[in-house]
């Protein structure tokens, strides 16, 4: 489980930001908390700002890490690593960019970073801490210097196997360390997506309703989508049962039938009742998720697979754009997947960016829940949250105020600028 994810030097991020899902002490949904011995956990964060102002910068950080740390091993010596500096002032230009995550693996806290710049990781470490005081496993500094102590023996004699443009974790878990094998494990467990291009995770959702997950059926019956049921197969006896089959003697059953002989991929069909004048239903008709649905429905069906698929497993899933082309209540329905214990009993976590100033609500979040990134006059995001933001006076913002009114108003910042737009016509 996450506690924390800290970048630095990155895109639009000049200075290490932190963003964090340990609880803090106000007292709203604690029953919403994952209770992990000594931490209490947040199960979902959200992120607001402005266009521009960096909100997809971090969750782009968060997905740069995941993947520099799971390809690590893949890559020749020759290759970039696939990182970009703050390009707008000439302190950071030249410098790497930094990553470090703190989090849980049974029960154990590990913290895990490393810099790395296009051409070499300059710097890494990983410490673990089993009660309050944390020790280093390794440390590496400049010049490819490792350093590995005791507790750390999966890493003796290969501080010199490993390149310059590799992560020490990465030979590590080549060499079946059992530490390191855990840790990129749970690497390979985070999903980033995409809210605008989702359809590259529409085989997730085919594998589960193939394999009738109650849990994702019943969900999605219960979001009102205008349909009675919904099918996927590859062949034709896993669509129709014969009573059914006997039906598609129409057009539209013609189309369904050679569609699926041309080019044998999975395909998602919707059952709707078609009425007779009397508003009586006389028989059933079968839409194409990917053809007749709505944009919204279609992007509904693209991530409820991978999102059942991290509630199962317990791990991370980052999305940008979550609210694009879905109704408010739908995203409200994803967040309470995450946020409510009974339909999240294995700890994932949801960190996501939106604009939909509908779901900035007590009702929905904690106050630690709600992040803003904001730029400063020389281009470099900063990221807090609502809970550590101060009004004028010096308090804090109480949780009976009306979050997206005040957000609105801009009284929290993280809201664009807009000028005078009556000199357009002028």
């Amino acid at each position: 489980m996450l506690i924390e994810f800290s970048v630095g030097n990155f895109l639009s991020i000049k200075d290490r930001q932190t963003l964090r899902l340990d609880a803090s002490s106000i007292s709203e949904h604690r029953d919403q908390l994952i209770d992990a011995g000594r931490y209490q956990l947040l199960r979902s964060a959200v992120i607001y700002g402005a266009n521009a102002s960096g909100k997809s910068n971090v969750l782009k950080a968060m997905a740069t890490m995941r993947e520099i740390v799971t390809t690590s091993a893949r890559h020749s010596s020759r290759e970039t690593i696939g990182v970009q500096p703050f390009r707008l002032s000439t302190e950071t230009e030249s410098k790497p960019s930094y990553f470090e995550v703190l989090f849980l693996l049974d029960g154990i806290r590990y913290r895990y970073g490393f810099e790395a710049d296009p051409i070499a990781v300059r710097s890494e470490w990983l410490f673990i801490a089993r009660k309050e005081r944390e020790k280093p496993l390794f440390l590496r500094g400049d010049y490819d210097k490792i350093e590995v102590f005791k507790d750390f023996k999966e890493g003796k004699g290969l501080e010199n196997k490993t390149r310059s443009n590799a992560l020490f974790l990465a030979v590590c878990d080549q060499f079946n360390g059992v530490v390191a094998k855990q840790i990129i494990t749970w690497f390979n467990k985070w999903l980033a997506v995409s809210g605008l291009g989702h359809e590259s995770y529409r085989p997730e959702t085919y594998s589960l309703l193939s394999n009738h997950n109650h849990q994702l059926i019943y969900f999605l019956r219960q979001l009102d989508l205008g349909f009675n049921d919904v099918n996927v197969h590859n062949e034709l006896e896993l669509l129709f049962n014969q009573s059914k089959l006997n039906k598609l003697h129409t057009e539209q059953g013609y189309n369904i039938l050679q569609a699926m002989e041309l080019d044998n991929k999975p395909t998602l069909l919707t059952t709707h009742l078609k009425y007779n004048s009397s508003h009586i239903a006389v028989n059933e008709e079968f839409f194409n998720v990917y053809i007749d649905e709505s944009a919204g429905t279609q992007k509904l069906f693209d991530l409820v697979g991978p999102i059942f698929q991290i509630l199962s497993n317990g791990c991370i899933i980052i999305v940008d754009e979550l609210d694009a082309k879905l109704h408010p209540l739908m995203t409200q329905a994803i967040i309470k997947l995450f946020n409510q214990p009974e339909l999240n009993p294995n700890n994932a976590q949801l960190i996501f960016a939106t604009h939909d100033t509908n779901l900035l609500s007590g009702k929905l979040f904690r106050r630690d829940q709600i992040y803003f990134t904001e730029k400063d006059q020389y281009g470099a995001t900063s990221l807090y949250s609502l809970v550590e933001y101060q009004e004028e006076d010096g308090t804090k913002v109480r949780k009976d105020r009306s979050f997206e009114e005040d957000y609105i108003r801009g009284r929290y910042g993280a809201i664009p600028f807009i000028g005078d737009l009556s000199k357009i016509a002028s």
